[in-house]
């Protein structure tokens, strides 16, 4: 190839760059995942690029999901230390924010089923989880990026039919979710910051009524540490066993040396930094999130601690 025409080409293939990390993001769950993926999928275009350029998008489509598909399948057969959750990824108060956007290309966006910022928050990623990885292409492409059955063909390389019955088994997957979504829109935003904050405020303060009582009867606690730092191992359920987990952790850590509210996977979290302790398996780097059930209070607390998983997210400096 010459040098004018693989200019040609990596320039054709950085247009879709925004998609195809939107599509790798949502298939691992992971932003650095989705980082490598990208890169890999352009460096595959250039040494091995398809007959014609007209060709490229649903060419790089496929190498980016058979990647991530490559990339699932390696996660779940090595296993993972405690519970997975996605990695938290900067997205702001918009409706549709840039980090999640996906663009054709003419220059509109797409959507399908799924609303973009929908299909970025942790509900639908865990959600995607119950999928195996062919299906959860097929759904990604149908229903997010509202991909026709014969252009999901063509970049899968299957039969329309086959996409079909694919398609099927994945939304009855996904049939669960479907029953209780709860799309991030600016009241939930607001009132799970409320929750969040006074949440914060009240372990911070030592409050553990006040704690107590924005929790609902269930309340489940997952902690994603990956075996690399202090965390819990199994899921906790309860409010007094996630206050006391919480309590003995902030008593180790110490109060945070910075936190900040951001608007992460379409709704706010918090983002603290903590100085270095004598124990070097406490996180210094965490994020930490709820999501609110039917009659308000807080349902699931997710905390992530991996420090791979936080490569999305801006840090606060300490003051």
């Amino acid at each position: 190839m010459s040098d004018s025409s693989h200019g040609a080409l990596a320039k054709a293939a950085r247009e879709h760059e925004r998609y195809l990390w939107g599509l790798c993001y949502r298939m691992t769950g992971v932003a650095a995942d989705a980082d490598e993926l990208v890169q890999e999928t352009f460096a595959r275009a250039l040494t091995s690029p398809p007959a014609r350029h007209e060709e490229l998008r649903p060419w790089l489509t496929r190498v980016a999901v058979n990647l991530s598909r490559d990339s699932l399948r390696r996660r779940r057969r090595e296993g993972y230390i405690g519970p997975w959750l996605p990695s938290p990824l900067e997205t702001g108060d918009e409706e549709v924010p840039p980090a999640v956007e996906a663009r054709l290309p003419g220059g509109g966006s797409t959507e399908g089923r799924y609303e973009l910022l929908e299909s970025v928050s942790f509900a639908f990623l865990l959600a995607l989880e119950a999928l195996t990885p062919k299906q959860r292409a097929v759904l990604l492409l149908r229903d997010v990026f509202d991909s026709t059955v014969h252009e999901v063909a063509e970049a899968l390389g299957m039969t329309e039919a086959n996409v079909k019955v694919v398609h099927h088994r994945a939304r009855a997957a996904m049939a669960a979710y479907d029953g209780a979504r709860c799309l991030p829109t600016k009241d939930l935003q607001q009132r799970t910051r409320a929750a969040l904050e006074g949440f914060l405020g009240a372990l911070l303060s030592g409050d553990v009524a006040a704690a107590e009582a924005l929790l609902a009867h269930d309340v489940l606690t997952l902690t994603d540490g990956r075996g690399e730092v202090r965390a819990a191992h199994v899921p906790l359920v309860g409010p007094k066993r996630v206050l006391t987990f919480l309590a003995r952790l902030m008593e180790q850590r110490g109060p945070p040396l910075a936190l900040e509210l951001q608007w992460l996977n379409g709704l706010p979290a918090l983002v603290l930094v903590y100085a270095p302790g004598k124990d070097p398996l406490l996180a210094t780097r965490a994020v930490l999130r709820v999501e609110l059930g039917a009659d308000g209070r807080i349902a699931h607390i997710h905390s992530v601690l991996t420090q791979r998983k936080l490569s999305g997210v801006r840090m606060p400096t300490p003051a």
